[in-house]
């Protein structure tokens, strides 16, 4: 269950209560009978890494492209198991590639 901040906009009174989701917010001080408000606060989560951007997953050229070059790559490499001469053309295609 959450725990919500509460604070009297007449005496200053602050204190903290344990509430379910469905439960009403609290309106009255305990200590005066004046009007409550919640206090929000910042969140103490940080998230560090990469991945938790918006554009971090947006890349679909950078993370098509691995996946293109590896396909390529792959089939390339097939290709110059049959034929000896077409190895060192798959290489210079595979380098290029990564530099991209």
């Amino acid at each position: 269950m959450p725990t919500y901040q509460y604070a009297c906009t007449e005496c200053g009174h602050a204190f903290e209560q344990v509430q379910s989701f469905s439960e009403d917010a609290l309106t009255v001080c305990p200590t005066c009978s004046g009007k409550l408000r919640k206090v929000y606060n910042a969140v103490g989560v940080v998230f560090k890494g990469s991945g938790f951007y918006r554009t971090d997953s947006r890349g679909s050229s950078s993370s098509a492209t691995p996946a293109t070059t590896g396909s390529a790559s792959s089939s390339d490499s097939s290709s110059s198991s049959s034929s000896g001469s077409s190895g060192g053309s798959t290489t210079t295609t595979a380098a290029a590639a990564s530099a991209d």
